[in-house]
């Protein structure tokens, strides 16, 4: 989302009692300002204050200079001086609070803000940009009351609702947010950038066609726009057209070619399309994005990619994203290890007592561990690029994950007692962080209608949400452990003794398939890009059965298909499930 702010504006003539040579030094250099001419105008404003250190408004207007020239300290400090020697103007206090945004101090911002509204109370700018502020500091609810008397004060401020907009997007709050665009869009017919968000909101609400007419407005509007190219190739790839949704990726890569967001998008359209040779390559980019939760790792070794040979060589194969990603790409630690490699993994803690008898791995670390020597990396997701993996050359086999600890399962099985029905475990809802949550995640109200009552449910889940627990209380027929799923290894040790495994697409998932487990995946119309389009079945996992949305958001459907297939197992025990 582009994120508008409220420049320090243009000053009127300040009111100062002056010398006359002076005022006509400062008329002169106040008329260049105006003019945008601002080397003459900070050359006289110095002059002045040779003679008069403590000429407030030449402080004020240098520090204003220093604020277009991006020296944002020196803005700060600058008019921070004019306030010290006339601390009742109120922009001098708006103006500090933006330089003093643009420092990221943001508490001090909000504060000056609030000085120059207690100054001048009907001061909209300065409640816009508390609002700014406000929306930095993650206080999403109090920037949206900040942006309201902005437009209580101005009722025509289109980039106020603009703003307002984006933090009630981020609150989730998207049919708000949609209406703040559209009341912004009214104001200023060409306002690309709101077209542009709102197309997200529409996205958010799953109105995915109306998202995309919104997209191609801002870019009517604005041919150039990058962004809106990418992000209406997202949206286009929810509705499942994906050769339109590449089309527009590589218009946003040609309107600026280091658009890493694009190419990551445009690799896991070409992935979810089984166009493994090119989606691979692009994929790398997502080392490009900076992101925080998958930071690329700064190693003095080089990456390996598949073309020196690494035989009797040590490589370290590093986890990168989620529990379900190492899961999944794990299993090429024994491929890579047949080429005559010594194998580290470093994993996450939670994995550590599922994979510490990994085959093809030497030695295991765990994240945040001191590494151990060695002479090349990869990433686990850079491995299929390695290994130039194909869908025809997936490394499959029915299981290459087993719990090992004989212990637990001894445990867990006094635990579920003795059988007397079919025991099937479900894993209703994933991380609610989790970017894709609302695509992937049921509630459990709804998930539990259509289950069958001739059977034993086990929740897999360690967390309930809030809205899910009082339906937990009142199923006694769903067994849930929550804390006591330590790590994996206990998920693991339990699923051993199910029949079946009935999830959404979670880090679960993967354990039931690399386990060989009978397991039923839930997905949305537009999945990830791991579980393809248009099959039932899982190349990456034999046992793995999928049933997938008719339409977006349509759970109803896949949970019918999924209470018609447990009946038919009750009426005949006998049979193999699916």
């Amino acid at each position: 989302m582009s994120f508008k702010h409220r420049n320090i504006p243009r000053q009127k003539m300040p009111i100062n009692v002056l010398a006359s040579k002076t005022q006509a030094q400062f008329q002169k250099a106040f008329t260049f300002h105006k003019q945008g001419q601002l080397a003459q105008a900070q050359a006289i404003y110095e002059e002045i204050l040779k003679s008069q250190p403590k000429h407030f408004d030449s402080l004020h207007l240098l520090g204003v200079i220093a604020y277009n020239n991006k020296n944002f300290q020196k803005a700060a400090e600058l008019i921070g001086k004019a306030i010290e020697i006339f601390p009742r103007n109120a922009a001098f206090f708006n103006n500090r609070g933006n330089a003093l945004k643009e420092l990221k101090q943001l508490e001090a911002a909000v504060s000056s803000y609030d000085q120059a509204i207690t100054l001048k109370p009907d001061y909209a700018d300065a409640y816009f940009n508390r609002g700014n502020a406000l929306k930095e500091l993650k206080q999403l609810e109090t920037a949206v009351s900040s942006y309201d008397q902005a437009i209580t004060l101005k009722p025509y401020y289109a980039d106020a609702f603009y703003n307002r907009g984006i933090a009630h997007q981020e609150l989730k709050q998207y049919e708000a947010a949609v209406s703040s665009y559209d009341r912004a869009i009214s104001l200023k017919s060409d306002y690309a950038e709101a077209y542009n968000n709102r197309g997200n909101a529409l996205k958010d609400l799953k109105q995915h066609e109306a998202a995309v007419l919104s997209y191609n407005r801002a870019i009517v509007i604005r041919s150039d726009y990058a962004e809106a190219y990418r992000n209406r190739g997202v949206a286009l790839q929810e509705l499942r057209q994906l050769e339109a949704a590449v089309a527009s990726y590589d218009l946003a890569i040609a309107l600026k070619p280091d658009y890493a967001e694009a190419y990551l998008n445009k690799s896991l359209t070409l992935l979810l399309d089984g166009n493994f040779s090119i989606g691979w390559e692009l994929y790398e980019w997502r080392w490009k994005l900076g992101s925080v939760t998958c930071p690329q790792r700064d190693f003095q070794q080089p990456l390996w990619l598949g073309k020196e040979s690494i035989a009797g060589k040590t490589i370290l194969l590093h986890s990168e994203q989620g529990f379900g990603d190492t899961i999944q790409f794990i299993r090429y630690a024994q491929l890579v290890a047949d080429l005559g490699a010594r194998v580290i993994i470093e994993i996450e803690k939670p994995l550590e007592g599922l994979l510490k008898q990994l085959a093809g791995v030497s030695e295991l670390v765990i994240q945040g561990s001191v590494l151990p020597p060695f002479d090349y990396y990869c990433p686990l997701l850079s491995l299929p690029l390695a290994f130039k993996t194909a869908l025809p050359s997936i490394p499959c086999s029915k299981e290459y994950l087993r719990s090992n600890h004989t212990s637990k399962q001894k445990y867990w099985a006094n635990k579920l007692g003795d059988k007397k029905k079919i025991r099937v475990g479900i894993v209703w809802s994933g991380s609610s962080e989790h970017k894709n949550d609302s695509n992937r995640s049921i509630l459990l109200a709804d998930f539990i209608q259509h289950l069958s009552q001739e059977c034993q449910y086990v929740s897999l889940q360690k967390e309930i949400r809030d809205i899910d627990k009082s339906t937990l209380q009142c199923n006694p027929n769903i067994l849930h452990f929550g804390e006591e799923l330590q790590d994996f290894s206990d998920t693991a040790a339990i699923c051993e003794l199910l029949d079946l495994v009935i999830c959404v697409d979670t880090s679960v998932a993967h354990l039931c398939g690399a386990m060989g487990k009978a397991t039923w995946v839930l997905l949305a119309f537009c999945p990830d890009w791991r579980w393809l389009l248009e099959r039932d079945d899982s190349p990456w996992y034999p046992s793995v059965k999928l049933y997938r949305q008719p339409s977006i958001g349509d759970w109803g459907s896949v949970l019918e298909n999924v209470s018609a297939d447990l009946e038919k197992i009750n009426k005949n025990r006998t049979n193999v499930i699916p």
